[in-house]
């Protein structure tokens, strides 16, 4: 078997540093959606409305209990199809669809905004209740003691857990190529059945999802331990 990578680099690279581009993209988008669901849904299970818990607790379990690549099919196949069916119930002929990039950044949203609200809903409990008691006996509100209190603390301590899911998430993008997002699985494997360079090619990519993956990894270290000297 004769193998060729300067062959393969040199058509195939130009192709990944764009899929890079949109990989980094939905990626950033896609976590920081997620936090601030994730934030929102832990608040809302953390009230004291027991219907709202039991409600986002049954969410939970809906999208931890199906697969990532089920949810992106759904959201791309699926739910313009019923908005379609929706409209034309009301006597509208529409013709909705949702880009593939955002069907990607919505999954993401709700996948990993659900395991990682669990995440901070465990860390706002660890939080020392005698914070709370001393915002409020300080004169501050309900909600002014949980955002500036206990929220800032319970997000510093859950930063190593988000670097993993940062990194997971930019793996799982490589899902998105089920459903026809240009990121760097669906063009490698295009290039592979088009020149028969295979292991160049598939060795290429994961050579590119080291090079991303590698770094935020170490970042999250470091960012880990300046906390720890801060707190």
């Amino acid at each position: 078997m004769e193998v060729n990578f300067k062959k393969a680099f040199e058509t195939l690279g130009p192709s990944l540093i764009d899929g890079i581009g949109i990989v980094v993209y939905i990626t950033i988008v896609g976590f920081t959606c997620a936090l601030v669901f994730a934030l929102l849904i832990a608040i809302g299970r953390l009230s004291k409305n027991k219907i709202l818990d039991r409600l986002l607790s049954i969410f939970i379990e809906i999208v931890r209990g199906t697969p990532l690549l089920v949810q992106f099919f759904y959201i791309y196949y699926v739910v313009p199809m019923l908005l379609n069916g929706a409209m034309g119930l009301l006597g509208q002929d529409t013709n909705i669809q949702i880009p593939a990039a955002t069907c990607g950044i919505i999954g993401f949203t709700i996948n990993y905004g659900c395991y990682m609200s669990e995440v901070i809903r465990s860390a706002i409990l660890a939080i020392d209740f005698g914070q709370r008691e001393a915002g409020l006996a300080l004169g501050f509100s309900e909600n002014q003691v949980l955002f500036h209190f206990i929220i800032p603390p319970a997000l510093r301590n859950s930063v190593p857990v988000f670097g993993n899911y940062l990194v997971m998430l930019i793996k799982d993008t490589s899902l998105l190529a089920m459903i026809t997002v240009q990121e760097l699985l669906l063009r490698t494997k295009t290039f592979a059945s088009q020149t028969f360079l295979t292991v160049e090619a598939y060795t290429i990519l994961a050579l590119v999802y080291l090079v991303i993956s590698l770094p935020l990894s170490q970042l999250s270290r470091i960012v880990e331990r300046r906390l720890k000297q801060v707190r």
